[in-house]
């Protein structure tokens, strides 16, 4: 297998230790933090085309979550605790210490963004702003599933059945069930938006039985404590209260819910903008350039 490809050319790499182990992270660009976190069924590697648009004005660190890329995997336990969002977010903010950022902006994917939200809610005084793509809160995909949204997210249940169904199903054709998910969720239908290098990147980690056991984790942790943790903030009407971005793909995943993105933001937060992008479910490498121009917009205001 030839070696994957650098897709961030003069950016620093760091192993940081954290609670969750070791996190990688790419470091570059100059001005305030901004962290860029992930999503599923991809790694740090999906910023490569929004990143340099963002550079100029922002010190970019691009990380790997926690059992994702090449990060470590932290052990699990029968609740799944190392891989609740909670958790995750917990090893994120050690990383960011660790490189001097006690504060920072912040935007996540999928996952990413999962994780991000449940920081801002955990700790609302680390970070200055908060932006979110595709994505509703884990509370509000389980409650309010129906047919065709889970005929759109399947693999939230597929992953999170118990141990080894999953793990072992995906790891007989690993791209195979990589490849096909991920086109499912472009605009197209296709993987065309995806540039092979990276693509290579996402692949690697299927590939490995570790790491797929780490991501069915995840989202068994989705399924029950972060559903429960979630839930608890939601009955005692606790909200994220910083500047927070929701961008969706008008083709994406968040557009299947039957409700209205910014409607159902609302409910968990009091400052809330955003709108659709052209794109599928992965606005960072379907449609970099709306993706980086609304980023800019939102962070770099006053």
């Amino acid at each position: 297998m030839p070696d994957l490809a650098d897709l961030f050319p003069g950016y620093a790499s760091e192993w940081i230790n954290t609670r969750s182990g070791r996190i990688f992270a790419r470091v570059g660009g100059k001005g305030p933090p901004l962290l860029l976190l992930h999503g599923f069924s991809s790694t740090h590697v999906m910023w490569h085309k929004v990143a340099p648009q963002l550079a100029d004005q922002f010190t970019v660190i691009i990380a790997d979550l926690p059992g994702y890329g090449w990060s470590d995997m932290p052990d699990s336990d029968d609740q799944h605790t190392p891989y609740t969002k909670r958790a995750m977010a917990n090893a994120i903010i050690d990383a960011m210490e660790q490189l001097g950022h006690a504060r920072f902006a912040l935007a996540g994917h999928d996952r990413g963004g999962r994780v991000s939200y449940r920081l801002a809610l955990d700790h609302p005084g680390r970070l200055s702003k908060l932006a979110v793509l595709d994505i509703l809160p884990t509370y509000d995909y389980w409650a309010r599933i129906n047919r065709l949204s889970a005929l759109k997210i399947y693999h939230w249940a597929f992953l999170a059945q118990p141990y080894p169904l999953p793990e072992t199903l995906i790891s007989g054709h690993p791209d195979f069930f990589l490849k096909q998910k991920m086109a499912s969720q472009t605009r197209t239908g296709t993987l065309d938006a995806i540039d092979p290098r990276a693509l290579e990147h996402y692949l690697a980690p299927f590939r490995d039985p570790s790491r797929v056991h780490a991501m069915c984790e995840d989202y068994r942790a989705g399924a029950y404590a972060d559903f429960e943790i979630d839930k608890a903030d939601l009955d005692a009407g606790k909200k994220i209260t910083i500047p927070m971005l929701a961008l969706w793909g008008d083709a994406g995943v968040a557009a299947s819910a039957s409700t209205t993105q910014l409607d159902a933001w609302r409910v968990w937060a009091t400052n809330v903008t955003g709108g659709p992008v052209k794109s599928g479910h992965f606005l960072p490498e379907e449609n970099p350039d709306a993706t980086a121009k609304a980023l800019l917009e939102f962070f770099a205001a006053g």
